[in-house]
């Protein structure tokens, strides 16, 4: 029997710095990168494009039932198809982004996607990490290695307003620090799969670091962790 992928579970809220570390992390040791957070907006894309109510369970259960989410690295970015068309651009914008948060708290949609998520990690050749708010507590509570990834509200809140404006979408600051507070809310308040830190986590405050610090405080983990595994 073949030995699992080294999984990393990357968790925390809108803004902590995920995406940039996952991906950053993935390049230097090699490993694919499953954006779990990216597969939830693509099921409220999917539903927001078919008429599909986002809290219809019945109608999400079906699509589901059809739903095709892929990662490829292009350039240095990890894009996201949904059904061969790259969605990369659409999934973010803060209509879907809200949407998303609604559909993320719907349990017929968290059960139905932990089987992709699973999926796609274990099919990395060498390891994997994916980034998210319940990998490790719910999708992979078993990770070779857990982080919680962690920053002051206002800190988050300029990193989004800035990423919105580079991507030529401008909304005043306050604006998005209100969208985000009432997205934090539902997601450590739902009663299926909050987020929350793993117990086991290691926890690292982004607030006053550089990206660089960030990826090379948990690449020394990652690394210790895989040696110590062999």
């Amino acid at each position: 029997m073949s030995r699992r992928p080294f999984i990393v579970a990357i968790d925390g809220p809108a803004g902590a710095g995920k995406s940039s570390v996952s991906k950053l992390l993935a390049r230097r040791l090699g490993f694919s990168l499953v954006d779990t957070g990216a597969i939830y907006r693509c099921v409220a894309l999917m539903a927001r494009r078919e008429g599909v109510a986002l809290e219809d369970d019945a109608g999400l259960e079906a699509l589901l039932g059809r739903i095709q989410v892929t990662f490829k690295m292009v350039g240095e970015e990890n894009r996201v198809f949904l059904m061969g068309e790259d969605v990369s651009g659409d999934i973010r914008l803060p209509e879907n982004s809200m949407a998303a948060s609604v559909v993320s708290r719907r349990p017929v949609v968290r059960q139905g996607l932990l089987e992709l998520q699973r999926r796609l990690a274990l099919e990395a050749e060498s390891g994997a990490i994916l980034e998210g708010r319940d990998i490790g507590t719910v999708v992979f509570p078993d990770a070779d290695a857990k982080f919680f990834l962690e920053a002051d509200p206002k800190t988050r809140a300029r990193r989004r307003y800035e990423e919105l404006f580079q991507k030529g979408t401008e909304r005043p600051l306050q604006e998005v620090l209100e969208d985000q507070t009432r997205r934090d809310q539902a997601d450590m308040e739902r009663e299926v799969a909050p987020l929350k830190a793993a117990e086991d986590a290691v926890r690292v405050d982004s607030s006053a670091l550089q990206l660089s610090e960030v990826v090379q405080r948990i690449e020394q983990v990652v690394r210790e962790r895989m040696a110590a595994r062999g």
